[in-house]
């Protein structure tokens, strides 16, 4: 079972180096990783390229936008399961692949997701917010609950069914597909209780500044799947507060 792990980025030269090592530190053994560069500028691309064919794609072009390029990566994954790790993100133990494709194996699961934490872009060992997620049930949907993106991981012919990354969203389509991946239940969804991923704060969708975009979008969205409106998009915002406690109660480093 071949897993294919699709990375956009964009001048990043910072952090794309950890984002490849992590991969290629993956104890499971087959792993294709897709690195798709929006034409950086910055020396982001002779980072990838020193890497050799220990990446296995990688493209540098210009594009229309975040999903257009998550889109590209998938059209080039030839992986039975598909992934995305962000170029400013990590994952969270050396065997994070191998248990997700374990999970894949002994459940028959399409999709399967578990929790992660975003930590401060400077220091990776301090977590800043813990996102956990929790076995899946379709109320809770309608509460804003949705997992981490980057957790979830999904057979390449759920992409094929169902489709790809909705291009006319900015900043939300992530949260477009999740929910139509939650919302049919066709899709056989498995809750692995770990932690995957160490995501950098400072993400496109994390600054304050386009807080207010990712709403608007958000709210789209909701109305699109026809949950709860303004109930459904301030129980999403709300979760988010216990998720920066958490760390400040015990649970600061890993």
């Amino acid at each position: 079972m071949k897993i294919s792990v699709v990375t956009i980025v964009y001048n990043n030269k910072e952090s794309i180096a950890t984002c490849v090592e992590s991969v290629l530190n993956q104890t499971y053994p087959d792993v294709e990783h897709i690195i798709v560069d929006g034409a950086s500028t910055d020396g982001t691309q002779e980072v990838v390229q020193s890497y050799g064919p220990r990446v296995a794609k990688f493209v540098s072009e210009k594009d229309k936008g975040l999903y257009n390029a998550l889109n590209k990566g998938l059209q080039m994954a030839t992986g039975d399961i598909i992934g995305i790790l962000h170029s400013d993100d990590l994952y969270f133990e050396n065997t994070t692949l191998e248990d997700v494709a374990n999970c894949f194996m002994e459940t028959q699961a399409d999709l399967v997701y578990g929790n992660g934490v975003y930590v401060d872009k400077q220091d990776i060992s301090r977590v800043k917010r813990i996102y956990p997620a929790k076995p899946f049930s379709n109320r809770f949907l309608k509460y804003g609950w949705i997992p981490l993106h980057t957790t979830i991981y999904v057979k390449k012919e759920v992409f094929k069914e169902y489709g790809m990354y909705d291009e006319s969203y900015k900043i939300a389509s992530d949260y477009e597909i999740s929910l139509r991946w939650f919302l049919e239940d066709k899709i056989k969804k498995y809750y692995l209780n770990q932690f995957l991923v160490k995501m950098r704060l400072g993400g496109k969708s994390t600054t304050a500044k386009l807080q207010k975009l990712k709403s608007k979008e958000d709210f789209k969205i909701i109305k699109q799947y026809n949950l709860l409106g303004f109930f459904t998009l301030g129980f999403k915002i709300a979760r988010k507060i216990p998720q920066y406690i958490k760390p400040r109660l015990g649970m600061r480093n890993f």
